[in-house]
């Protein structure tokens, strides 16, 4: 990696701040590349998500079975519902696209023929002026 230079420049009344926390960052972010990259980190990492998880699992459940109910007396939607509306409009549209899919083979095997030109009788169009 190149080296960044860093001036301060003169008559700038923040620019010794600007620098000073410009090489504070790099140096943070130099040390927090190889802390994040190391095995170490990766292994402790996994081991406090797995406990978190672990340990918010029933309280998770507890409150989708109060919001469920809370729904259900409020007559709105739970997510069981909404997610199977979902489903069945997929199904449906599934359905749609196939309909449509079926109907342009059939149009497309099928010869177009010449729309066919209406007969008018000249004795009716005289009898009705």
């Amino acid at each position: 990696m190149s080296q960044k230079s860093y001036y301060i420049i003169p008559f700038y009344p923040t620019g010794m701040f600007k620098t000073t926390r410009d090489i504070g960052m790099d140096a943070w972010s130099k040390i927090m590349i190889q802390v994040v990259s190391s095995d170490v980190y990766v292994q402790a990492s996994g081991i406090m998500i797995d406990a978190w998880l672990t340990n918010s699992a029933p309280f998770r459940k507890a409150i989708e079975a109060t919001m469920t109910q809370a729904f259900t007396q409020l007559n709105m939607p739970t997510r069981s519902d909404v997610t199977s509306i979902a489903e069945r409009l997929t199904n449906i549209e599934m359905r749609l696209d196939d309909l449509a899919a079926k109907l342009d083979e059939g149009q497309s095997a099928t010869p177009k023929a010449a729309p066919a030109k209406p007969k008018i009788r000249p004795n009716s169009i005289e009898k009705s002026a």
